[in-house]
């Protein structure tokens, strides 16, 4: 599964993509990298890709080394963040692993969570990835656990409880959220009674809890964004987008015409306009809105809704210039979409690698396939599904339940891919040498 700051007067009803955390260089601090885009800014990078794809560097194959889970790695100053567990059902002990460039382990600290039950039918262990900010890493366990660690000796500074402190409710497959940090604010959706809430960067304390949105909470990671100089977070729980005041917790806009059902999980797409894009699967479809200044608000003007072009189940999307990229259940295609006018048809479809994860990386699309592991490295046009390169993972987990799938997504950085499944972690050198 971010948003925006206004450069004048004239542009008071824009809004544009603003940084959640302050990476270095091509860092990737969190989910889907900075803000929670999942565009990469790397440069200099392997142009033509060897036959069997680039060379891997190293890996991880035991549950001991990063533990089990569907979390992505977050990579900053050349450390690697992991959340783990140990094993396979939903009584896995949660830990938090840190790698150095070459795979060695730094540190690896044990959580200690709260008692809390979900459906562990995909596997047991964390859903989400860990979110690097100001020499700190902030983890959200699957039963509520947000946590705070040093980010160079893995020591917990604080810890709260979503459902136990703060009146939250579970989803049913788990918390699979990765927390924003924005400023002083930890920032994650409790669900529930508990709403969405901001946490203390440094202490833990709670600064505001918006209960006004008492949706269940969904599988959706928090975007920032700001528009007529309103900062705000935007989500999707498991029934509404939403918009959320960051400076006290109001709640400035919701919509619902979409349909959401069973799983709502891909981070919404917000664009330097103010246009937002949220899309689910089992046959939501997807919907565009365009935010707008209201006073001291924000209020959300629908451009279109229930559009079954792009129906992203999990995976994500991405948008590269005018067009959002990614998976849809609507024919089991990869999709090239107009998400500003929501046409009938994409601008183009195609099998692709099958149903998989997206990140966007320069002009290409890394696509990776939820099903065998392989990744297509697609160019980033409107003109067709054009693939530059491939690799297949050397091997998918035997840890999960079969019925869980490859579902972290990839992550670029430092020059390097990182893939992983599950307990297992595959680490390739990307640099155009």
């Amino acid at each position: 599964m971010p948003l925006l700051p206004l450069a004048a007067l004239a542009a008071f009803s824009l809004a544009a993509p603003v940084p959640a955390t302050k990476p270095s260089g091509t860092d990737w601090p969190s989910f889907r990298g900075p803000n929670h885009s999942g565009v990469s800014t790397e440069k200099g990078l392997l142009a033509e890709w060897p036959k069997d794809g680039p060379k891997l560097l190293w890996q991880k194959t035991e549950v001991k080394d990063i533990g089990t889970g569907y979390g992505s790695p977050a990579v900053v100053g050349g450390k690697i963040y992991l959340l783990g567990g140990d094993g396979a059902k939903q009584t896995a002990k949660e830990f938090v692993t840190c790698l150095d460039g070459d795979g060695k382990q730094v540190w690896q600290t044990p959580l200690t969570t709260t008692e809390g039950k979900y459906n562990d039918g995909w596997g047991g262990g964390p859903r989400g990835t860990p979110t690097v900010d100001g020499g700190m890493v902030f983890v959200l366990g699957a039963t509520g656990d947000v946590v705070a660690l040093t980010a160079d000796k893995g020591e917990i500074k604080w810890q709260k409880n979503l459902v136990k402190d703060l009146g939250g409710g579970i989803p049913f497959w788990g918390y699979s959220e990765s927390v924003t940090v924005d400023g002083d604010q930890v920032v994650c959706t409790a669900g529930g009674k508990g709403g969405m809430v901001a946490l203390n960067k440094k202490t833990g304390e709670k600064v505001w809890q918006c209960k006004e949105l008492d949706d269940p909470a969904g599988y959706s990671s928090i975007v920032v964004a700001e528009v007529g100089g309103v900062k705000q977070y935007v989500t999707q729980t498991m029934k509404t987008g939403v918009g959320v005041r960051a400076k006290d917790g109001k709640l400035l806009w919701q919509v619902s015409e979409l349909g959401r059902k069973v799983a709502v999980i891909p981070t919404p797409v917000v664009d330097e306009a103010g246009y937002v894009f949220f899309t689910a699967g089992y046959a939501a479809g997807c919907e565009c809105y365009k935010l707008e200044k209201d006073g001291d608000g924000t209020k959300a003007e629908k451009v279109y809704s229930k559009n079954a072009v792009v129906a992203n189940q999990h995976g994500g999307v991405v948008k590269v210039g005018d067009f959002i990229y990614g998976h849809s259940d609507t024919g089991n295609v990869w999709v090239c979409f107009d998400y500003k006018k929501g046409p009938d048809e994409p601008a183009w479809k195609d099998k692709g690698v099958g149903k998989g994860s997206i990140t966007a990386v320069g002009d290409s699309l890394f696509c990776y396939s939820e099903q065998t592991g392989k990744l297509a490295r697609v160019k980033a046009t409107d003109s067709g599904y054009e693939e530059l390169g491939t690799l297949t993972i050397p091997a998918t987990s035997k840890l999960r339940p079969g019925t869980g799938k490859v579902w972290a997504h990839p992550v670029v950085s430092g020059g390097k891919l990182f893939l992983r499944d599950y307990e297992l972690l595959f680490v390739y050198d990307v640099t155009n040498k």
